[in-house]
């Protein structure tokens, strides 16, 4: 039992249908396969209409490889690739590949050349080859609307962490590795972890300060992250920088996890250190009041 798709974000609709393909090849004494793409099928076709990403490489396979499915498979995605029309692509693909016995789809999923891979050209190529095609009804989110990877890139370029997360089924996140920075963090007694994403594809929310939660080898901790420049000392580079409460030590080179909370407020200039101060004291209180009902859970 083969799905296919490119799974960004592997949101609450992705996680249907990859139940549902490892439940029938479970029935029917198979294994279940889900084959994704790297780079984003956009990329190669239309760069300049590629989205910023929900989930990086990594992530994405972490995540599918919580799933219930057997195998994961990373197809690269080529021109070559994606000039085959969807027939050419189910006989070379699918079938002489992965001895694709059925097929389970999202109910929007189209693939090969233009996309023309829709439920019903799928279904009359399944027909002809001897196989079925199962399209899998959207799950819709709590404002009753379908789910879908471009509905939480919505969500969350306008600062909706409720609704990315409604969709998702669990908090937006990004990982990487803490850089040595500034310094300044340390110096204004809210020493912070410099992040780096080692991609500019992955997706951010608006700038601003967020009430977060870091998890690490070290473990789990509540804290608040600037996302943005740092205009009070005249710095327009963009950073993540994250201060990890009730945390020590050197954490240079550590890989962290890092799921938004809440957004506590806009980044903004201040008159000098001593204002900043005070109000990263406000942040502070405020960040720890969020999550801690949170971390009292993990």
């Amino acid at each position: 039992m083969v799905t296919v798709g490119t799974f960004d974000g592997v949101h609450r609709g992705h996680h249907l249908v990859l139940e549902r393909t490892a439940d029938a090849a479970r029935d029917a004494e198979l294994v279940s396969v889900a084959l994704t793409f790297e780079p984003h099928p956009l990329d190669v076709v239309n760069p300049s209409a590629a989205p910023p990403l929900l989930t990086l490489h990594d992530e994405k396979l972490e995540l599918l490889a919580q799933t219930t499915v057997d195998y994961v498979v990373v197809l690269p995605f080529t021109p070559e690739l994606a000039a085959k029309t969807p027939e050419e692509f189910v006989r070379d693909v699918l079938m002489r590949r992965f001895d694709m016995r059925s097929l389970y789809i999202g109910h929007d999923h189209g693939f090969g050349r233009g996309r023309a891979g829709d439920v019903e050209s799928l279904r009359m190529i399944g027909g002809r080859h001897g196989f079925p095609v199962t399209a899998i009804d959207a799950v819709r989110g709590s404002d009753g609307t379908p789910i879908s990877s471009t509905g939480i890139r919505r969500a969350l370029a306008h600062g909706d962490l409720a609704r990315a997360q409604d969709g998702l089924g669990r908090r937006y996140a990004f990982a990487g590795r803490v850089a040595r920075g500034e310094g300044r963090g340390r110096d204004l007694g809210y020493p912070t972890l410099n992040v780096e994403l080692g991609s500019r594809r992955k997706l951010l929310p608006p700038h601003g300060v967020y009430a977060v939660l870091v998890t690490s080898a070290r473990g789990s901790y509540g804290g608040m992250m600037n996302l943005g420049p740092r205009p009070t000392f005249g710095d327009d580079n963009v950073g993540l920088e994250v201060h990890a409460f009730d945390a020590a030590g050197d954490w240079y080179g550590a890989f962290v996890k890092v799921e938004f909370v809440a957004r506590l407020r806009d980044t903004i200039r201040f008159s000098g250190p001593e204002a900043l101060v005070a109000q990263l004291e406000i942040d502070a209180a405020q960040a720890r009041a969020l999550v801690a009902p949170v971390t009292r859970v993990r």
